[in-house]
């Protein structure tokens, strides 16, 4: 379930889209996803980590499909090349900022080591996905390496189905259109002839120009930065991880659509994905686990729907992407970090924010 301990634009009579949202309006309301946060904040240190996890099996040993879409490729994330050219992802999910990914893929690599002994024995090596935003921008002492090991242990043991969002985890030192920035999540239910299938989107938000921040289509931005007497930032540079999970039985090539589609969520809130912006959509199916191990027989059949049932899936990745990312947003708390940098909340300006 989503944190209910912060506001969300639902409060505010803000609903994005068409699509009903899912039971708790979070990536966990597709079965199986969840979530957890270790997160680092005192003084220049404004950092963390939060982890994925997207069934409640064995990731090695039961596979899911995925595929990844690179918007914009400034980023230094691992474990893409493999799920691009076998469309399944292994691991739980990681997030992290740029340069702490050595850290939690190693750290990854120790927890699936410990779970999965036939790993670089009895069968080849595993593949870690770990994903990443700069917070060293602004907020974080990034060159401190401050996220250790053990943080991202923390991360993976946290792991649950409520979802806390704003500058938690891996989104603490975040900043989001000028202002403080981090975790969001949405999800919404698809109807599909006389099934429904989820559609969930958690995104990792650390992009933007203020003057550019549209809230359902309004731009709010404007107002915030004509307020605030000064505009700050003079490009859209920074990054968003946007994951889409979905309980649809979908393979990787359809992942693929609909992760090109979260692009347009992204887009409506006001990003025009910058050239030194590191903008990626990882989106998986629950639907389906693929043994690592083969059957005798190799030949096998697996279900997906057919393109023609695609479209409305696509609607609910744009929605749930659009309303994650306000929600990050709206969800922070402001935040003071390096050198004494502030970010101010969202929230601060909320009489700007109703319909």
């Amino acid at each position: 379930m989503a944190d209910t301990t912060r506001p969300s634009l639902r409060e505010y009579g803000i609903a994005i889209g068409e699509l009903p949202a899912g039971p708790v309006n979070a990536i966990t309301d597709v079965a199986g996803v969840a979530v957890g946060h270790a997160g680092l904040s005192d003084g220049p240190v404004q950092t963390g980590c939060t982890a994925v996890r997207l069934h409640d099996g064995h990731p090695f040993r039961e596979k899911l499909p995925a595929a990844v879409h690179i918007v914009n490729g400034f980023g230094k994330s691992v474990g893409l090349t493999q799920i691009n050219e076998l469309g399944t992802v292994e691991t739980p999910i990681m997030l992290t900022n740029t340069l702490s990914v050595g850290t939690a893929a190693t750290a990854l690599v120790r927890h699936m080591l410990e779970r999965t002994p036939e790993i670089g024995e009895a069968t080849g090596t595993v593949n870690p996905v770990v994903l990443e935003c700069n917070d060293g921008a602004w907020l974080n002492d990034i060159r401190g390496l401050h996220v250790q090991e053990r943080h991202v242990r923390e991360a993976l043991d946290a792991v649950g189905a409520t979802v806390t969002e704003g500058n938690v985890g891996a989104g603490t030192g975040m900043s989001c259109y000028g202002l403080a920035g981090g975790i969001g999540t949405a999800s919404r239910v698809v109807p599909v002839k006389r099934r429904h299938h989820v559609i969930g989107a958690l995104t990792l938000c650390n992009m933007g120009r203020l003057r550019d921040l549209r809230i359902d289509g309004r731009p709010v931005g404007v107002s915030i930065a004509s307020r605030l007497g000064a505009e700050r930032d003079s490009r859209d540079q920074g990054s968003i991880i946007v994951l889409i999970a979905t309980d649809a039985p979908l393979d990787a090539r359809q992942l693929r659509r609909l992760a090109v589609r979260a692009a347009g969520g992204i887009a409506r809130t006001g990003s025009h994905f910058g050239s030194g912006s590191g903008d990626i959509v990882l989106a998986v199916s629950t639907a389906e686990r693929i043994p690592h191990t083969p059957p005798a027989d190799p030949v096998t059949t697996r279900r997906i729907l057919h393109e023609e049932a695609l479209d409305p899936l696509f609607r609910a990745v744009i929605e749930s992407t659009e309303e994650a990312i306000l929600n990050a947003l709206l969800a922070a708390r402001p935040r003071t970090g390096k050198h004494g940098n502030t970010r101010r909340a969202l929230s601060e300006f909320a009489d700007l924010l109703g319909p």
